[in-house]
């Protein structure tokens, strides 16, 4: 007599003991990737999303280690977090992927448009097809140190607003507003029509930006590395500055850039 096959959805490992919060199987729980799915992982994005709660939240898994860290913050949003293994994650996100045992699952932003910014800080940034996510993170999390109005990206080449972005923006991601749009000149044109002075950043700036003259509402305009700020964002800028810096090198990851201009600039503005 031939043996029942067991079902397909149960683990070999499976007791039959249920625990409060059932773990489960990678292929399972986790959702298929679309373009209206986003995927936060590590603690600091997931905590963020959770506190928030500016995106629809959909799915929140947790390791039994990461699980303290998020429970109070997901009960207060509505999610009951599924345990799962270490390895589940790490097949889903990809080995490289630093997860810390968390993944939430949710949906995009709501989009911002330029009539959306409300001037708090005065400042603005302008990030010049910048693709490389980790810069993009770093920048976020230091636009929100210094409580920056917004970020506006370009809709074309620049990186998505997820993932690896997500972790090295290390939360901010939820706390800064966020503007894409098609055209970034037009979209400098329209801040000089609000009021805004523009500023572009470059190591080949022919003033300083400790001693040029700086006002509010002021937007600061970032290019890629390699290639900088494009012609006609150059053109859209009143000025373009340079860091003055002491040593033998004179030019700075962009990030790193972006953080030394903003306290430059804070610290002139006040």
């Amino acid at each position: 007599m031939s043996r029942r096959p067991p079902p397909k959805d149960r683990s070999p490992h499976d007791t039959g003991r249920r625990a409060p919060i059932a773990k489960t199987e990678a292929r399972g729980p986790f959702r298929p990737a679309s373009p209206d799915l986003v995927a936060l992982y590590g603690a600091h994005p997931v905590r963020a999303a959770l506190t928030a709660r500016k995106r629809k939240l959909l799915s929140l898994y947790a390791t039994e280690t990461a699980l303290p860290r998020i429970k109070d913050l997901a009960q207060a949003a509505g999610l009951e977090p599924r345990l799962v293994d270490a390895r589940d994650l790490a097949r889903r996100l990809g080995a490289e992927a630093v997860h810390q045992g968390l993944l939430l699952e949710a949906r995009p932003l709501p989009e911002a448009d330029i009539s959306d910014i409300v001037s708090v800080s005065g400042v603005v940034l302008a990030l010049d097809q910048i693709t490389d996510p980790h810069n993009v993170g770093a920048i976020l999390r230091t636009a929100c140190a210094f409580n920056v109005d917004a970020v506006i990206v370009t809709e074309r080449h620049s990186p998505e607003f997820s993932g690896a972005l997500a972790k090295a923006a290390s939360g901010a991601l939820e706390f800064v507003t966020i503007v894409s749009v098609v055209n970034l000149a037009r979209a400098l044109d329209e801040l000089a029509e609000r009021g805004y002075a523009r500023v572009g950043l470059d190591s080949e700036g022919g003033e300083s930006l400790s001693t040029i003259a700086l006002s509010k509402p002021l937007v600061l305009a970032l290019g890629a590395e390699g290639k900088g700020l494009r012609r006609l964002t150059r053109e859209r800028c009143d000025a373009v500055a340079r860091l003055d810096l002491p040593g033998p090198i004179k030019s700075l990851n962009v990030s790193n850039a972006c953080a030394a201009a903003l306290s430059v600039a804070t610290m002139r503005l006040g």
